[in-house]
């Protein structure tokens, strides 16, 4: 039995669904017309915007960066001392820093635009589509509008300075016969010149080198913030490697003009490999600067040696050395100028490294090692004569400080060579290139496939909205599953739409009987279904209290004056005696239904000031007649309370078989209830998706609360839709002579 049970519920719910995706078909199907022209709409915005978009073009170069610096030939040790490795990662990173794309701005100007001002829209697609024969070939202008450029204008400005206050702003140049006129944001001039001169105006300057252009011809002028343009070209430049590890970056930049991306982008890849050259060889310069300043030292202390030296032998008349003090001295030498020469590279390598790291550990042994071997060597010296002692210590400084002069004077020969040879770890591959046959952008057939989706999307956003948003009843059903009978629906009329029209000419016959569509045309479905709506009124006011049809709404435009009129013709026809009320004394316009005047009806009755044969009013249907609202009075609920009110309507009642009161919306005023506390007979009439579900039975308690019941409902305006439970069927008379 639970798996009965269970086996419903889920049918049930897959049922729900199916209805659920069958009225969303249904929506979708109904605004059909409202989906395509959306769609067709931004199709065609999408083939114009492909059509006049500017083609943008993409310069790519090649760049290299190798493992190792090469070395110079017999040098390789001590080039090994400068050589490194940079992945590309690290040389992307530099190659887009401000260092060089910086250079590259000052170095082309791009922080200064200066162009020919365009017509909106087409200005660029007729620009960019002309083809001078020269290069002062200029294209004619289109429909007299000479201040702008179409087609072979150009300029060349070297340089254009403005105050702080006005970076980024757009500045005017105005050719003119002589030459040219400088406009700032506000339409002031301030600059009046000539083509190749150098114009200064307080902190304006200005120089021209070309101008291309007919007199009267617009050029704008930007001088943008030299951060912010380097910020921006930074951001424009995509530099990536093209396989990991390879070594080999490609270097991309995207411009409408191809000559002007080849520009740039050979500029930026020049600058890098020159930066990366004078990077590479900055460790050779630096120990180069640090032997420069050590070498004069050095000779100073020779010279000093050699002076003490040459007097000690003077003093002394020349003793020579014996031969075991020679070799003693030799091996003192010897050791001294290793020491020396280690001492130096203990100070060169301080600049690099701490003195904790294991190199300059490394260095700090060999010293000690070294000078304790000379030590022991000195310690030999103390065994001879004092004189000799003296001599050798001379001799040791004077050929020490030689030594480690022409040990310092080759290093830095050495380190010049490698300075100047340097040729750094990168190399452009392929210089800056650009295909002009092939934009990469814009990307035409998707750019319209996309405009096309995205107004294909928003028509369906708008229907599912206006769906959300207007929860009108479109369901009879609907009605009925509040406890109240639905009398009738009437379908809309598009015929009754054009009779509303005011713009629409009015023929004699339509004139002599204002816009009522069931004199119009009888035929109509709409006026098919008041007649049905008359025989079900037949059955339902035969208990009534009397003879009075009340009709309201809940609101405005649901129709109920056009619902009263026309079945009060419908009414007639069949033989009845009818009168119709406008009782909306306030905004009451059923007279023009009738094509009569609204003075002298039901306000002026109430009132006194005429009497009912007056009031009444024939109309062209024979035995129908009508009631006008009359003047607006400042108390149309009074008046409704009136006891001339109840004598009235005892009086229209037992002199003709209908009276249909047609009354304001019940949820606007109380004058439906106080009209309706005199019918027999309430009718309420909603509108095909005006009236929400909410509204109506609120409609029908605001009723109850005033003890009247709504006998039924008129569904008016229904529209035939695809997901609709009903349909019509056009199923009319003719004459066999028609």
């Amino acid at each position: 039995m639970s798996n009965l049970k269970n086996q419903r519920i889920g049918q049930d719910r897959q049922q729900e669904q199916e209805i659920d995706l069958l009225a969303l078909f249904a929506i979708l199907l109904d605004r059909k017309y409202f989906i395509i022209l959306i769609t067709a709409i931004f199709t065609v915005i999408g083939v114009a915007t492909a059509v006049f978009s500017k083609p943008i073009y993409k310069a790519t170069a090649l760049i290299q960066v190798e493992q190792s610096k090469p070395s110079v030939p017999g040098l390789e040790d001590m080039a090994g001392m400068f050589e490194g490795t940079s992945g590309a990662i690290t040389e992307i990173e530099l190659l887009k820093s401000r260092t060089v794309i910086g250079e590259a701005v000052d170095s082309l100007n791009l922080n200064l635009v200066a162009k020919p001002k365009l017509m909106p829209l087409i200005g660029d697609k007729f620009f960019r589509g002309f083809n001078p024969q020269s290069d002062t070939d200029l294209a004619e202008p289109f429909m007299g509008f000479d201040q702008y450029a179409w087609g072979g204008e150009s300029i060349d400005v070297f340089r254009f300075d403005v105050p702080k206050g006005f970076l980024g702003q757009a500045f005017e140049l105005v050719t003119t016969d002589n030459g040219y006129e400088l406009y700032n944001p506000a339409g002031e001039k301030i600059l009046v010149g000539q083509v190749g001169q150098d114009i200064t105006q307080g902190y304006y300057k200005l120089s021209v080198r070309k101008l291309t252009a007919r007199p009267g011809s617009t050029f704008i002028l930007v001088k943008n913030d030299r951060y912010r343009a380097i910020l921006g070209l930074q951001s424009q430049i995509r530099a990536v490697e093209k396989a990991k590890d390879s070594g080999i970056i490609e270097l991309s930049f995207e411009h409408s003009s191809p000559a002007y991306a080849e520009k740039v982008l050979n500029k930026i890849s020049s600058i890098y490999v020159r930066n990366n050259v004078d990077r590479n060889s900055a460790e050779a310069a630096k120990s180069l600067q640090f032997l420069e300043v050590q070498l004069p030292e050095i000779k100073k202390q020779l010279e000093r040696a050699e002076r003490k030296y040459n007097e000690h032998q003077r003093r002394y008349q020349s003793i020579d050395i014996s031969l075991e003090t020679q070799g003693l001295l030799d091996q003192v030498v010897e050791l001294e100028t290793k020491l020396q020469e280690l001492e130096l590279k203990r100070v060169d390598i301080s600049r690099k490294f701490k003195k904790t790291h294991p190199t300059y550990q490394g260095v700090l042994g060999q010293i000690e090692a070294v000078s304790e071997q000379r030590d022991q060597l000195v310690a030999k010296v103390s065994d001879l004569p004092q004189t000799q002692q003296e001599l050798l210590r001379l001799r040791r400084d004077v050929e020490v400080s030689n030594e480690i002069y022409m040990l310092l004077l080759g290093k830095t020969q050495e380190l010049d060579i490698i300075r100047a040879g340097t040729v750094g770890n990168v190399r452009v591959v392929d210089q800056a290139a650009v295909d002009t046959t092939k934009p990469v952008k814009p990307k035409k057939a998707l750019m319209v496939v996309l405009a096309t989706f995205l107004g294909g999307l928003i028509a369906l956003v708008i229907v599912f909205i206006q769906k959300v948003i207007n929860r009108g009843v479109e369901d009879a059903g609907e009605i009925e599953a509040l406890g109240i009978p639905v009398y009738a629906s009437v379908p809309y009329s598009d015929l009754q739409n054009n009779l509303n029209k005011e713009s629409k000419p009015r023929g004699k016959k339509e004139a002599e009987a204002g816009n009522l569509l069931a004199l119009y045309n009888p035929a109509d479905l709409t006026i098919e279904s008041l007649r049905s709506l008359r025989t079900s009124l037949h059955f339902a006011m035969m208990e009534a209290k009397n003879k009075v049809l009340a009709i309201s709404s809940p609101s405005p435009g649901a129709g109920k004056s056009f619902i009263s009129g026309n079945l009060a013709v419908v009414l007639a026809q069949s033989g009845k005696k009818v009168l119709v009320v406008d009782a909306d004394m306030r905004k009451g316009f059923m007279h023009k239904h009738f094509n009569v005047a609204p003075e002298n009806g039901l306000s002026d009755l109430l009132s006194g000031r005429i009497e009912l044969n007056k009031a009444i009013q024939a109309t062209e249907v024979e035995g129908l007649h009508f009631i006008a609202r009359g003047m607006v009075p400042p108390n149309p609920s009074e008046l409704l309370m009136h006891k001339n009110f109840d004598d009235f309507v005892a009086q229209v009642n037992e002199q003709y078989d209908f009276v249909i009161i047609d009354t304001p919306p019940i949820l606007a005023v109380t004058d439906p209830a106080i009209v309706s506390a005199h019918a027999g007979t309430t009718l309420l009439v909603t509108r095909f998706g005006l009236n929400q579900v909410r509204e109506i039975e609120l409609t029908v308690n605001r009723f109850a609360q005033n003890g009247i019941d709504v006998k039924g409902v008129v569904f008016n305006g229904v529209v035939k839709k695809a997901g609709s439970a009903y349909g019509y069927y056009n199923y009319a008379y003719q004459s066999e002579s028609a």
